[in-house]
């Protein structure tokens, strides 16, 4: 049986695509009418408890938060080499992206949107060049991937929010960002996702 992913476009279930492609696994795409209400009803309340995407089914084993489905998924087929082994330091290297992702990126990134006037847009956006500069630093010191010469599920994490936000200018004045950026969105599995 292969894999349910309850998807609606332009939603953090992108990155869980995305990543089910870079498995080569079989998935079936279940599209989640959320402006029609599905989301509200008890039958996709029973597979996400706040009717929210993305979540996946995976054989009788139900997971919600793309963080939590991007980490089970690369542990699922660790043959596919998208998660260092337990126990190495590169393992800890991978948490504290995929953590710094949703944790760090994504409200300092959603700061930007809700910021009220010029001054605290000012602010917001300075902030989050801080904090996206972190994962460029990274790169720049041992690229090509967070990992190094690894890509990884963590790429997956950070490098959605940031192909998500080039267009919005994050990337701009960062050159080894947008390199990274440039060199995530050439990768097939990620065409295959937008598709």
């Amino acid at each position: 049986m292969p894999i349910r992913l309850y998807y609606a476009p332009k939603t953090r279930a992108g990155r869980v695509r995305w990543l089910l492609e870079e498995l080569a696994t079989p998935y079936e795409l279940v599209a989640v009418d959320r402006e029609g209400g599905e989301c509200d009803g008890s039958e996709y309340r029973a597979i996400h408890p706040l009717g929210k995407v993305p979540a996946i089914a995976d054989g009788e084993q139900v997971v919600f938060e793309s963080a939590a489905i991007c980490l089970h998924l690369a542990d699922r087929f660790p043959e596919k080499n998208l998660a260092p082994a337990l126990g190495t330091p590169e393992r800890g290297l991978y948490y504290q992206w995929i953590v710094y992702g949703v944790a760090t990126v994504e409200p300092a990134a959603m700061a930007t949107f809700f910021a009220a006037d010029d001054e605290a847009k000012a602010t917001a956006a300075a902030a989050l060049g801080e904090v996206v500069g972190v994962v460029g630093q990274a790169i720049e010191r041992g690229g090509p991937f967070l990992l190094g010469e690894q890509f990884s599920a963590a790429d997956v994490l950070v490098g959605s929010g940031l192909l998500w936000g080039r267009d919005m200018g994050w990337l701009d004045g960062q050159p080894a960002l947008a390199e990274y950026a440039d060199r995530l969105a050439e990768r097939p599995a990620y065409k295959a996702s937008l598709a």
